[in-house]
């Protein structure tokens, strides 16, 4: 195996809980990726207006945002932790079902900011958990993590696809000339900005002629077996109460090792036990509180910052990027035809699921900050390559591949390293998603109003500026990484002949 021992054992030791965390990444890529393409289908649904429907994204990104911020609250215990994770799978799968019974734009839109709070959770807890049970030898099952991600982004659109209408939904005298334009208008479609759409007349009133409510219908189906998985994990670890024989404390992952770790390492454990115990992994709010601040150097608070912001960047140029590299392609100087324009979003993100799923062994061999550099450095070049070539149509569908493929692994990267300077202490993981999240949002609104005002070549001076900041950012932390201070026990626990104190921790076993 390419990996050692010593890892494959940890996740044997740990293979179901691992397993369902990555099943539970699924259902959130599954819920990320699918209102772009059928939200030209839900628009006829809710008989609303293209400005009034892009306001569906909105809630679910400004949700999403807000369920990251409040998913560390549920990581006191480890039944805490796998109940949100149930509730929250569980929501999306009531959220596919619902959807097709959703004929206001308003109930639409408080629908999605329920899936929003649900995926944020999601994100923060599988994140937070991951990084508890394997700590040190986080980065690989990291990576893995978010391929789950990736792929259930790369499903949806696919599922959907069979199911999206070919001429306007909504019939009346007005459909022609508007039914003509229907592929350019869904690819055209980004979060608050169908400004550029305007001058296309679609009927708001008329019969509604769609099959998109089978598409969600089959991805609630799929999407079912995993709130079973995480009922299964709840079973397993005793904590269903009905089914619980005996009464116990609920305790977190880490401090279960504790208990079936040898009397001899009792002392060592403690160690261990201390920080987590003071608050590491704490929600973003429990992370502003006064007593977290007590004897934390400056540079406790710049590694969290500029990883936070590290990721700010990265993770806005994914969401940019696949929002808006569509319409750049189908303007001047370029002037793609759109159907072929079309391929580039599906085309991007078939490379982030690449990569991720190609930086799953890499991250064994290579350590998570040489990763973030690689991954940096290549978005940079990748964006200057797409400005000096800009008049080519062939360098635009490469660079969007070389673009995708080293800003896939940017995010579980950053997390381990960022988790690893900071020994597991900290509110690295919460910091970091929520970080993300701004940006992916923020970024995205930015750029659709300059590209608005300045023209769509402005698009790429964005992502370049973008990139710029982002190994800036990163220069910052590998400084601010220099100047942390190290933990005594750092030579002792590196010993060839020493094992290292976090080797078991993270056990599920009682």
């Amino acid at each position: 195996m390419w990996w050692d021992e010593r890892v494959s054992a940890r996740f044997r030791r740990n293979l179901q809980p691992t397993l369902t965390y990555w099943s539970v990444f699924f259902s959130f890529g599954l819920c990320i990726a699918f209102l772009g393409p059928t939200l030209l289908d839900l628009r006829c649904q809710t008989q609303s207006s293209l400005s009034q429907i892009t306001w569906v994204f909105f809630s679910q990104q400004f949700c999403l945002l807000l369920g990251s911020c409040l998913g560390g609250v549920f990581k006191r215990t480890l039944a805490q932790s796998l109940f949100a994770l149930f509730a929250s799978s569980l929501a999306i799968s009531l959220v596919f079902a619902i959807i097709p019974l959703c004929h206001n734009v308003v109930v639409l839109a408080v629908v999605m900011a329920v899936a929003g709070l649900a995926m944020g959770c999601i994100d923060t807890i599988s994140n937070m958990q991951l990084v508890r049970i394997y700590q040190k030898d986080s980065a690989i099952f990291l990576q893995a993590l978010h391929f789950f991600v990736g792929f259930g982004a790369l499903l949806s659109p696919l599922i959907a696809d069979p199911f999206l209408s070919d001429t306007n939904c909504i019939l009346s005298n007005s459909t022609a000339n508007a039914s003509s334009n229907l592929p350019h208008i869904r690819k055209s479609l980004v979060p608050h900005h169908p400004g550029n759409l305007s001058h296309y007349d679609l009927p708001m009133k008329g019969m509604v002629v769609t099959r998109v409510s089978y598409a969600f219908w089959i991805m609630a189906l799929i999407n079912l077996p995993v709130p079973i998985a995480v009922f299964f994990l709840l079973y397993k670890e005793r904590m269903v109460p009905c089914f619980s024989s005996t009464s116990h404390p609920l305790l977190s992952a880490d401090e279960l090792a504790m208990e079936t770790r040898p009397a001899e390492k009792d002392d060592l454990s403690t160690t261990v036990q201390r920080p987590h115990a003071a608050g590491g992994h704490d929600d973003l709010f429990s992370c502003c509180q006064s007593k977290n601040f007590r004897g934390a150097s400056y540079t406790y608070f710049a590694v969290h910052i500029t990883g936070a912001l590290v990721l700010f960047m990265t993770d806005g140029i994914v969401g940019e990027y696949s929002g808006f590299i569509y319409s750049y392609a189908v303007e001047e100087p370029l002037s793609v035809v759109h159907k072929v324009a079309g391929y580039l979003p599906s085309l991007f993100w078939g490379f982030i699921t690449l990569g991720r799923l190609i930086s799953i062994p890499v991250s064994y061999r290579m350590k998570p900050a040489t990763m973030v550099f690689i991954n940096v450095v290549g978005v940079l070049i990748s964006f200057l390559l797409l400005l000096l070539f800009s008049r080519s149509v062939v360098f635009l569908f490469v660079g969007t591949a070389s673009l995708g493929l080293f800003l896939s692994s940017t995010f579980p990267s950053m997390l381990a390293y960022t988790e690893d300077i900071l020994q597991y202490k900290g509110c690295a993981t919460t910091v970091l998603v929520t970080g993300a999240g701004i940006g992916e949002m923020v970024l995205q609104l930015l750029v659709g109003s300059i590209i608005h005002d300045q023209g769509s070549y402005s698009f790429l001076v964005c992502g370049m500026i973008f990139g710029g900041l982002a190994f800036t950012f990163y220069a910052f932390l590998l400084f601010f990484h220099r100047m942390y201070p190290k933990p005594s026990s750092d030579v002792d626990d590196a010993s060839p002949t020493k094992p290292a104190v976090t080797d078991d921790t993270g056990q599920y076993q009682r």
